[in-house]
């Protein structure tokens, strides 16, 4: 679907995967496995990470809700089926909710992983990532492209329980699929950097939930608590142990939460 890769697995209720900045759709595989016996999985790999190095789709917010939209429809199980839950972690969550805004008749629920509608602080918006920070890793990664990285990956990881453990996963899964090109890791900046989605929530048309890690230092639980309160029909949940991944430190827990989300949602 538009050059896009991605992967399915198990049985069940729709449920697609978003994966973060520099990552791609095989990050999930620990959370795939937990859930696969509950919804079919499609996990895909954004444009210029993973698989779809070479997809020529814009690293865009709405560009690619309507594709997700597009691939969601492909995949119904039968015309007229219920439609897709959406998760999205970190920067996906961004596009996961643009594409539940944007397409409420395509999403029965969005799961927003470690993800915030603005990432970066602003004057109206102290829980974000400070933006002089954050200016700094986009003037290092022309200098130095895999510290950059690298370092982001460990702010990823800071506070996760264990840490080296999951340091070791997401340094292991960045080049599992031939690591991203520098032009995405460039656009993924810009989309974080530039993206609030704030404005969508009060008419959020679909129920949310917003799963966080207590230690998380790069989207808080506050700054997700915050958002939160802005959408109607939405719940939080804190995962105490867990940094920016809990799906990586406590997958059978977060599969159980989505599950549990999607049991108690109307039909």
């Amino acid at each position: 679907m538009k050059g896009l890769h991605f992967e399915s697995r198990g049985q069940g209720p729709l449920l697609l995967l978003v994966h973060g900045w520099a990552m791609h759709g095989g990050i999930f595989a620990p959370l795939v496995e937990a859930l696969a016996g509950s919804f079919r999985v499609l996990s895909v790999d954004l444009p210029g990470h993973g698989l779809s190095r070479a997809s020529t789709l814009p690293l865009q917010v709405e560009r690619l809700a309507d594709a997700l939209a597009d691939l969601l429809v492909a995949h119904e199980p039968a015309p007229g089926a219920a439609p897709a839950w959406v998760a999205g972690w970190s920067l996906g969550g961004l596009i996961a909710l643009a594409l539940a805004a944007r397409h409420p008749q395509r999403v029965r629920g969005l799961v927003m992983l470690a993800a915030s509608p603005r990432f970066v602080a602003a004057s109206d918006w102290s829980m974000g990532m400070d933006p002089a920070v954050f200016a700094a890793f986009g003037a290092e990664l022309d200098r130095d492209f895999a510290g950059t990285l690298d370092r982001f990956l460990m702010l990823e990881a800071q506070g996760s329980i264990p840490l080296r453990e999951t340091l070791r996963f997401l340094r292991d899964a960045v080049h599992e699929r031939g690591g991203p090109t520098p032009e995405a890791l460039h656009a993924g900046l810009d989309l974080l950097h530039s993206a609030d989605l704030r404005p969508l929530l009060p008419s959020l048309a679909v129920p949310s939930l917003w799963l966080a890690g207590r230690r998380d230092r790069l989207v808080g639980p506050g700054a997700m608590q915050a958002a939160a309160a802005l959408a109607p029909k939405s719940r939080l949940q804190v995962f105490e142990h867990a940094g920016h991944a809990p799906f990586l430190t406590e997958p059978v827990a977060v599969a159980a939460a989505i599950t549990a989300f999607a049991a108690e949602a109307p039909p």
